[in-house]
């Protein structure tokens, strides 16, 4: 794509991640039998909308200690070793290698690192819009979700379950929900 028309209003500029109006959230197989879903609390990040949208780029950091599945003894255990072993592994990193579109479809490729073992994701991406905000300012909004291995992390855990099955599932759906502010020129 080499145009911006044919994205209505779309703003080329440099965005901060509003944390408070953004949520970083993820679903896991429980028991085999449900899904636990779970957020972050703490994360930044920055995305650069370019005259030409395939030459967008995204970097976000997620502060693993802030894991959030509204059940503290959970929180703890996947804070341990066990799982993102948070006092050796702070921070989850992702940063963009790639923008594409296929008609109104649009991916983000590009590099997740969780425990200092970096594989590439491919997020589904919706665009939600672009749009002034109550103060002057310019906001834009965006929607991702992809499903990642906790394995392919190091997140390599098994817990089996009497009679077959486990008790957490590997496959991790992320799903995201991006309100970004438009820093002044």
């Amino acid at each position: 794509m080499t145009s911006t028309t044919q994205i209505p209003g779309y703003v080329v500029g440099t965005w901060d991640i509003d944390a408070s109006h953004s949520t970083v959230g993820f679903s896991v197989r429980h028991m085999m039998v449900s899904k636990v879903r779970g957020y972050f609390r703490e994360f930044s990040g920055e995305i650069v909308t370019a005259a030409d949208p395939s030459a967008s780029t995204v970097h976000a950091t997620i502060d693993m200690d802030s894991i959030d599945t509204r059940q503290e003894q959970r929180d703890a255990h996947i804070k341990s070793a066990d799982f993102f072993d948070t006092g050796n592994h702070t921070v989850m990193e992702f940063r963009s290698t790639g923008i594409r579109n296929k008609g109104e479809d649009w991916t983000v490729e590009g590099d997740l690192t969780i425990k200092g073992i970096t594989k590439p994701v491919t997020l589904a991406l919706e665009l939600n819009g672009f749009g002034p905000d109550a103060y002057g300012g310019t906001r834009a909004g965006f929607s991702g979700k992809t499903e990642i291995s906790r394995k392919e992390f190091g997140v390599d855990i098994d817990m089996p379950m009497d009679g077959g099955g486990v008790v957490v599932g590997d496959k991790i759906t992320v799903e995201l929900e991006i309100e970004g502010v438009l820093r002044a020129a």
